[in-house]
């Protein structure tokens, strides 16, 4: 394309330069619809640019709850400049400031978003200022629990369906995966949001002291026992008792949860008088309960009694859409807590999604923060990730390409590149435009590959 005689540069390099803006650009047009947004999305949000722009608005709103308040309805409404100070899905506080473009008869024609992180006052009036209608309030999302699969979503949907009940609920997965943090959804949901939210490790503690610990004691009840002090349970009382890795506890200890859960009452240790408890009980394992039930490992009818209600909360590598957004929040949080400014390159970010991450969200965490610390540079690069993710996609390529000839192995990793970006994009037209091709070709590659994959 030729430089206009105007600007001096071709549309695309105006185009780059506006991706490199530290500000989030969006432009809409008059219904809606969103034309263009710049790569500070994905620092905003957790969207890529290709999946922003697809989005319908009150999807990004209602759904993805993108930011907490909606000004774009009072630009259309008003039709003069509006700021408003919002929240966004990854936490960060902005300002958002919407101008309306009008056409010749003042109808809105586009509106232009301007939106920063630090900002200073102006002399733009509030959106508060222009309207006194109430804010529809919608849901509150989960604090800290970011995601975009489906997977995800229906797991937070359980979790949302058993927040407000007494009844036991068993939270199963992989180490790292967000048990811990589904678990604090559940109680800061539910009915006993305000009363206390008491975590136990059960590998952590010893068992001679599980007992005393979990029921506390009487003075006098043992050596050491000098006066009378009371355990987890009642430290809990009114609220949640999350017994994390359940999976280890003590054989000796499982008829006594066993009594407390199902009669909700316990016996402090060397006492003889019986304590209500009215706690709630969540549990979470990463380990086959049933298979330990089986070995004599676990008892069934702890088992059966803990497994009222159960939330299959799936690895990492199984909800991959997730991987840019939680990126993205451990680039921002740990980027304000050590105060570094960084952001991935499009080759890092590409090689981290088709990591396995054995570590799950845990393992992305802690790599993502020794990045920040570690990388002098503002931007991320495939040079400055750690082996083990190389060897790791090293590994995935040679098992796709195999010892065929030519032709076999480039299909195949077509093959493995078609079927990664469905997992990751999930539309064909995402797909499309993160492997650079046509959306016809984006569709007849899936449904070719798909259908060899089941």
């Amino acid at each position: 394309m030729e430089k206009t005689e105007i600007f001096g540069m071709d549309f695309s390099t105006f185009v780059r330069l506006i991706d490199n803006l530290h500000d989030e650009i969006i432009i809409y047009d008059n219904n809606y619809r969103m034309l263009y947004v710049n790569k500070a999305c994905e620092r905003h949000y957790g969207f890529t640019q290709a999946e922003m722009i697809g989005l319908p608005f009150w999807e990004v709103v209602k759904k993805h709850r993108a930011w907490d308040r909606s000004v774009l309805p009072a630009v259309y409404k008003y039709k003069c400049p509006v700021k408003q100070e919002q929240k966004t899905y990854l936490g960060l506080d902005i300002l958002s400031i919407a101008t309306p473009v009008l056409d010749a008869n003042g109808n809105v024609e586009y509106v232009l978003f301007s939106i920063r992180d630090n900002y200073h006052e102006g002399k733009i009036p509030c959106r508060d200022e222009l309207t006194t209608e109430q804010d529809v309030v919608e849901d509150a999302p989960p604090s800290d629990l970011i995601y975009h699969s489906r997977l995800m979503e229906i797991a937070v949907e359980s979790a949302r369906k058993v927040a407000d009940i007494s009844s036991p609920c068993l939270l199963l997965g992989e180490s790292g995966c967000g048990k811990s943090l589904l678990a604090k959804y559940i109680h800061s949901t539910g009915k006993r949001a305000e009363k206390p939210f008491v975590v136990v490790n059960c590998a952590a503690i010893p068992q001679h002291l599980f007992e005393s610990e979990l029921f506390g004691h009487v003075r006098g009840a043992f050596s050491g026992a000098v006066q009378k002090r009371g355990g987890l349970f009642a430290k809990a009382e009114g609220g949640t008792l999350f017994l994390d890795e359940i999976s280890e506890l003590p054989l000796s200890m499982q008829p006594k949860i066993l009594h407390a859960v199902q009669e909700r009452e316990y016996r402090p240790v060397g006492s003889s008088q019986t304590v209500t408890a009215n706690v709630r009980i969540l549990a979470a394992s990463n380990k086959n309960l049933e298979h330990m039930v089986h070995s004599g490992a676990f008892r069934q009818d702890l088992f059966f009694r803990l497994n009222v209600f159960d939330i299959l909360i799936p690895p990492l590598r199984e909800r991959r859409r997730d991987i840019v957004p939680l990126l993205s929040h451990f680039l921002n949080r740990f980027g304000k807590q050590h105060g570094r400014s960084c952001r991935l390159s499009s080759d890092a970010q590409t090689l981290l999604c088709q990591y396995s991450w054995p570590g799950n969200i845990r393992e992305l965490a802690h790599l993502v923060e020794r990045l920040v610390v570690t990388v002098d540079a503002e931007v991320i690069t495939v040079d400055h990730l750690p082996a083990s993710i190389y060897a790791t996609s090293a590994q995935a390529v040679s098992s796709v390409m195999g010892g065929g000839a030519l032709d076999e192995s480039l299909a195949a990793m077509e093959r493995k590149l078609v079927l990664d970006a469905h997992a990751i994009h999930g539309s064909t037209r995402k797909v499309a435009a993160a492997l650079g091709i046509s959306q016809t070709r984006a569709s007849r590659l899936i449904k070719k590959y798909a259908s060899r994959s089941k």
